[in-house]
Formats: structure tokens, C-alpha cells, sequence
């Protein structure tokens, strides 16, 4: 009998251990906003997903400096984590509210404050390569699920080419670019207005593009700049230069 309590003792202490596991309290390293990635994955505008789900992008959380940094599509803010209560981590940004980030069983789970809404955070499932700017990881992920696949062209140069828009930002198929980069927030979506934009480049020149994707349909148009010479540009679609397919 004495044997059989102290077994069942034992076992309730490792039972409690595993419920208490750091490692599920632990808030360190990178994490992406997936719930706006799954968002935009559907095949609507992008910037409303992003909207609708942000504003913050990825969090890089370093507990053992006290250091917490987010990039929200267009710069990165700095903050300083002042302590843990509860298994929840307070963040002081300079100048704003404090922001409150804990687990919230895989995920990371940033609280709702004064400026910013609640948000769900999760760990990339393919790494940035390391030295990455913050940022890199949820870019990644966004651009493969949201730019991902096969496309063809079924109107305008090159039609009938196969189009790959690769997860590292490079153009494969697509007449006179080998490069692009999505508009998230900040001076591009300013530009741009309630228009989603694209950068394509060729050796390193490029220009802003207007696109607007449909389900599996993505056109991409000329950007016109409707403002004076000494204004900041505002774009708007001008012809479109691709109908693509994705297949």
C-alpha cells in the first residue's frame, strides 16, 4: 500500500511538472503574424487582410536581455521587457502604452492596449536565414502562401508563360523581371492609396506596380502618378500590362 502512494505521488509530481513546462510560458525568439498569412492566402486584396489582422507583423522576443522588438510592414519599434507576472511579459514602448505578450498554448498571444488591437502570433515553419532583418520570416511566409505556385499569363507579354513569384522575393517567367516585393503599410500604401502595389525590378531598376487579385486571377497594372512634379506621388491604375492564372 505504502509503495502503491508513494508511485501514485511520484507520478503526480511529473504530471505537474509537465503541466508547468517552461517551455510552454516561454515567449523567446521569432514569431509571425500566421492569422493575417491564412487571411490573405484566400486570394483577396492583401492590405485588407493585413488590416483586418495587424498591425503588427513579427515579434522578436529576447527574454534574457530584456528586449522585445516588432516590425509592422514598414519599420521595426524597440521596446523593453520589464518583467514577467503570471506567465505574462509587460513591453514598454516609448511613448505609448505598455504592451502585454504571453502564451497562449503555441502561440503568442500580444494583448489589446490603447492603440492596438489583440493578435496571434506563431512560430515560422521555415526560418529566414540567419541574419535576417526582422521581418524576413513572416515576408517569407506571406509571399509563398500568398504569391506561391505556378501562374500563367493569359494576357500581355510572354502570354502563355509560366510565372514562379519565389518566397525569397525572385521573378522566374515573368518578361523583364527577376525581382518583386509586396507593399505591407507605410509610404507605399500611402501612394498607392486603397490600391494594393507591387515592386518588380530587372537588375536591380525597378518601378511600382498596381494588382489586384481575385481569387486565382491577379492583374497587374501600370502605376500612374496622378500628382504634381514637387507633390508626393499618388498612384492609380493606369493599363494593365498582365492577366496571370494561378494553376
Amino acid at each position: 500500500m505504502r509503495k502503491a502512494l508513494v508511485a501514485s505521488s511520484l507520478l503526480a509530481l511529473l504530471l505537474g511538472g509537465c503541466a508547468s513546462n517552461p517551455a510552454d510560458r516561454d515567449v523567446s525568439g521569432t514569431w509571425i503574424n500566421q492569422v493575417a498569412i491564412d487571411a490573405a492566402a484566400k486570394g483577396g486584396p492583401l492590405r485588407e487582410a493585413l488590416q483586418s489582422f495587424g498591425p503588427n507583423l513579427e515579434w522578436e522576443v529576447n527574454t534574457k536581455a530584456s528586449q522585445a522588438r516588432y516590425y509592422n510592414g514598414f519599420e521595426v519599434a524597440e521596446g523593453k521587457l520589464l518583467g514577467e507576472k503570471s506567465g505574462a511579459w509587460s513591453v514598454d514602448f516609448y511613448g505609448s502604452s505598455a504592451t502585454e505578450l504571453k502564451r497562449k498554448g503555441k502561440q503568442l498571444l500580444q494583448g489589446a492596449n490603447d492603440n492596438e488591437p489583440e493578435q496571434l502570433f506563431a512560430r515560422p515553419k521555415e526560418p529566414a536565414p540567419e541574419g535576417a532583418p526582422l521581418g524576413a520570416n513572416f515576408e517569407r511566409a506571406l509571399y509563398a502562401a500568398y504569391m506561391g505556385g505556378d501562374w500563367k499569363i493569359l494576357d500581355g507579354f510572354g502570354s502563355g508563360a509560366i510565372v514562379q513569384f519565389q518566397a525569397n522575393g525572385k521573378v522566374a517567367g515573368l518578361p523583364n523581371v527577376d525581382q518583386y516585393s509586396l507593399c505591407l503599410a507605410g509610404d507605399c500604401a500611402s501612394m498607392s492609396g486603397g490600391y494594393d502595389s507591387i515592386w518588380l525590378q530587372l537588375n536591380g531598376q525597378g518601378n511600382p506596380w498596381i494588382f489586384v487579385r481575385k481569387g486565382k486571377q491577379l492583374e497587374i497594372f501600370q502605376a500612374i502618378n496622378t500628382a504634381q512634379a514637387d507633390e508626393v506621388p499618388q498612384f492609380t491604375p493606369g493599363p494593365r500590362q498582365w492577366l496571370l492564372e494561378k494553376q
